[in-house]
């Protein structure tokens, strides 16, 4: 019996007692903060059983994907050295939200794995908490067990707790017999937890309410919460040794074999020496890698992107951990684009996600690969060496650690799983101090390019932002900052400027902050910028323009007025951001998140996260759905809502931003909806027209986009059509005919730089026949050319020293020619000659005559900045050198 068709039947089975079949959640937790995954079946019905939740159903099962890699469920170093441990698993489960009790659950769970699954019953077993008797009373007279095999066990293990208040309640498990003695079971080797008694099944009956005072009180509605492991099912079903040898994981096994040509053992779970037992080591690699790829596919499928915090440094840990394992295979090609494939064919038939993104996940797993590819065989030489010089029984260091973290992005658990070949350990506290000295460095920077104020005791009530409805206003001055030792600011001075009310709009969203005018009773300033505390005091930069100012001002009236044409170019780019967001998602697909932007009044910037460059054909795409929404004329929806409200109506929050309990939801048209405290257009028609300008790449995997709207749209067009026009001018051609003259320019630039190719190796060619007569041998008896050429490129110069050492067979050729107001040297040595003579040493040398620098290979090496005064004593040290 397959995995599919345990899955296909269980399922079934509940239906058919009256559940629902719920479709499994997703990997990230809906409304809850408390978790980074779903790690089990309950999770999502958590309000269900707290009774914030009603649901069209009270009794439901589903087939829940899982991954445990944090907190108390975290078996991540586990894998691959046991039979058991995953990160990725699938939880079968049936629940009773107030409906059935003990006896149904547990006359339902005997029912399926005696009569559907038809598990032999002389090898099954149950565990009740040591006080429920109802619990064993029913295994007892419901079921075929006998009482020997019904045993009452403590509260850590068999009763459960939502937390350390709320839900609770005994549980009861269900084990099976996997050892090869089954008239020698007893409750002496089981209470061994030795690994024969396989516990596969977890009924947990939600019984109480727990207070703070550790007072148990009965619920008024008692619940059920069960959970069957699918791949430990599968493996007791298909009589084999681990979940690894379920056709659930096998197949992916397979696969690294093929391409590793290393047959998989699979004969020992023992953790052994993974440097002495190569065996085992490429068992134990393989193993991880069929993990890692099924929780790969499925978190990037769930909208997961390898990002360096929070969920997505989750993903890349995954990745980065599966390519450290191929390396222990010889990989040296990317090879987990093969293993996921394998896993979308496999599951792809219950788990439609990962059929509908399987471009997004296979394109995102080989571009994370590629880029870990360039740093990781550095790293691990690097960790190598280390553990070369390290005395025996001394950790290793954590100040390498975090050089292999902060350098070659190795996270912690990768080296410390690298470190088991050895039976290392890394000084963990060493590595936490120096990641802590790194952050207090990046505090110090931030905080020295921080503005003043920053460090300015603030008093009374906060700023009122008034700056939606109106661009002027009236405000009392509540601080004046000054320089450290001024008294006062006159015309041209720098000074900083609170009140107690503002239309000015302070930087943050990506928004830049407003500029404008203040007026007070006898100064006049001018507002370069306008920043926000943490504490949501507005502070004003300002430049005093007429009068002076000092802080006897403070508690007069002003009159403060914002730059209402820069804020109206400002609103235009920014709504023009929130339909470029939805335009970046809907053409290259969901797994796009914002990862910040910058919105000031002549463009909009917006990085985002995505794993390739954008084509021609998708900015097209995009910057087209953009256009058709600001055509469409949409209103600005803009509302106040309860965060998890606004959540649930499918808001999106934004890069970098906090939000309280109540946040500003901006819509505009259908596609568009977001957190935002930014200031917008009131109809989408008021954009205009946006123009992509640029997209690049900024770092791995996050690209930048560049763009302009409204009127710096206009201007954009206009600079490109005076562009066009003066090319056009210069190569005398019509515009439309530009491409075919531009295409016809190219070719003959080509077609002119191979005949001057072809130039350069003829008279390569007649200058070394020249040279290599003029060849002179050392009283050691070595062939040497030392000679100045005529003034080429530094490649020509090569390829003639390359050319010579070739037709001398034997020696040394070193030549030199002028390069602007320097000289170069570059020599070559033959290979019978090495290690005798060495071209970075004898160039290094050579060059200390006249004043230039140089290195190389053993072989070849080239020296520049040679005053060319002294080329030729340069070239004479070389023949000193050799002989």
């Amino acid at each position: 019996m397959t995995g599919s068709e345990i899955r296909k039947l269980f399922l079934e089975f509940f239906k058919s007692k009256g559940h629902t079949i719920v479709a499994s959640s997703s990997l990230v937790p809906q409304n809850d903060p408390t978790l980074l995954f779903a790690n089990s079946g309950m999770v999502q019905f958590k309000d269900c059983f707290l009774g914030a939740d009603k649901r069209a159903y009270t009794r439901a099962t589903t087939c829940q994907k899982s991954l445990r890699i944090s907190g108390k469920h975290n078996d991540f170093e586990n894998v691959g050295m046991t039979a058991r441990h995953q990160t990725f698993f699938e939880m079968l489960g049936n629940f009773s939200f107030g409906d059935y009790f003990k006896a149904d659950a547990i006359k339902f769970a005997w029912e399926f794995i005696t009569e559907v699954l038809k598990l032999p019953k002389d090898r099954l077993w149950a565990t009740v908490f040591e006080n429920d008797d109802e619990a064993y009373k029913l295994w007892s007279d419901s079921t075929d067990l006998p009482k020997a095999r019904i045993l009452r066990m403590g509260e850590k293990d068999n009763f459960w707790a939502m937390g350390e208040t709320g839900p609770c309640g005994p549980c009861s498990e269900i084990y099976y017999y996997v050892g090869d003695r089954p008239e020698q079971q007893s409750e002496a080797e089981f209470r061994l937890d030795n690994g024969q008694y396989l516990e596969f099944w977890n009924l947990v009956f939600m019984q109480f309410e727990r207070s703070s005072d550790g007072k148990l009180t009965p619920l008024p509605r008692p619940s059920v919460d069960t959970g069957m492991g699918l791949e430990r099912t599968t493996s007791i079903l298909q009589k084999v040794r681990s979940n690894y040898d379920t056709d659930l994981l096998r197949s992916i096994i397979t696969v690294t074999e093929k391409l590793s040509g290393f047959k998989y053992d699979g004969s020992s779970y023992e953790i052994r020496d993974l440097r002495a037992d190569q065996s085992y080591a490429r068992d134990v690699a393989m193993r991880v890698i069929a993990d890692h790829s099924r929780a790969m596919c499925f978190l990037i499928a769930d909208g997961i992107t390898p990002g360096s915090d929070g969920r997505g440094y989750v993903l890349r840990r995954i990745i980065r951990r599966a390519l450290r394992h191929g390396r222990v295979l010889k990989f040296k090609e990317p090879f987990l684009t093969a293993t996921c494939s394998e896993v979308i064919s496999n599951m792809g038939g219950h788990y439609q996600e990962l059929n509908e993104r399987r471009d997004v996940i296979l394109k995102m797993v080989d571009a994370e690969e590629r880029k870990f590819y360039e740093t990781l065989d550095a790293g691990l030489n690097i960790l190598n060496r280390e553990v070369e010089k390290l005395p025996k029984g001394r950790a290793f260091p954590g100040e390498t650690a975090f050089l292999l973290h902060d350098t070659y992005g190795f996270p912690l658990d990768l080296t410390q799983d690298a470190l088991k070949a050895w039976g290392l350990e890394v000084d963990v506290a060493a590595f936490e101090r120096a990641m802590g000295a790194q952050k207090e460095r990046s505090r110090e920077d931030r905080r020295s390019q921080a503005l003043v104020f920053t460090a300015t005791h603030f008093d009374g009530p906060k700023t009122e932002f008034l700056g939606y409805r109106t661009l002027q206003s009236e405000a009392k001055l509540s601080q004046v900052i000054l320089g450290n030792t001024a008294a006062r600011a006159s015309a041209g001075d720098h000074v900083a400027l609170v009140f107690d009310a503002t239309p000015f709009y302070a930087e943050s969203g990506g928004q830049v902050g407003d500029t404008g005018v203040v007026r007070l009773k006898d100064a006049e300033l001018r507002v370069i910028d306008t920043q926000k505390t943490q504490e949501k005091y507005f502070v004003h930069q300002c430049e005093v323009t007429k009068g002076e100012i000092t802080s006897k001002q403070i508690g007069s009236q002003a009159e403060l007025t914002v730059d209402q044409q820069r804020r109206a170019k400002i609103v235009v780019n920014h709504s023009c951001t929130h339909l470029l967001h939805s335009a970046l998602r809907k053409v290259l697909g969901t797994h796009v998140k914002q990862a910040g932007s910058r919105v000031d009044d002549h463009s909009l910037r917006f990085d985002y996260s995505h794993f390739e460059p954008v084509t021609a054909e998708q900015l097209s795409a995009i910057q087209s759905f953009v256009n058709d929404e600001i055509r469409s004329n949409y209103p600005t929806d803009i509302r106040e809502l309860p965060i998890e409200e606004a959540r649930k109506a499918g808001a999106m929050a934004l890069f970098g931003e906090k939000y309280g309990d109540v946040v500003r939801v901006v819509t505009i048209g259908p596609n568009s909806k977001e957190l935002c405290g930014g200031t917008h257009v009131t109809q989408s028609g008021q954009i205009g027209f946006m123009m992509v300008g640029s997209e690049t790449g900024v770092s791995a995997g996050v690209r930048r986009i560049e763009c302009w709207a409204g009127a710096g749209a206009q201007q954009a067009l206009l600079r490109e059509r005076h562009e066009r026009h003066q090319i056009a001018a210069l190569l005398k051609s019509d515009t439309l005919d530009l491409p075919d003259k531009v295409e016809k320019l190219l070719m003959r630039s080509r077609a002119l730089e191979r005949d001057l190719e072809a130039l350069k190796g003829k008279l390569a060619s007649s200058v070394s026949g020249d040279l290599v007569e003029r060849a002179r041998t050392t009283p050691k008896g070595i062939k040497i050319i030392a000679e100045k050429v005529d003034d080429t490129d530094t490649e020509t110069l090569r390829n003639m020293v390359d050319r010579l050492r070739n037709k001398l067979g034997s020696g040394v050729v070193a030549l030199g020619c002028n390069q602007g107001d320097k000289a170069i040297v570059v020599a070559g040595i033959t290979a019978d000659l090495i290690p005798g003579i060495n071209a970075s040493s004898l160039i290094k040398e050579a060059a200390k005559v006249s004043g230039g620098r140089g290195g190389g290979k053993a072989d070849f090496a080239q020296a520049g900045g040679v005053d060319q005064a002294l080329l030729g004593a340069t070239l004479d040290k070389v023949v000193e050198l050799v002989s």
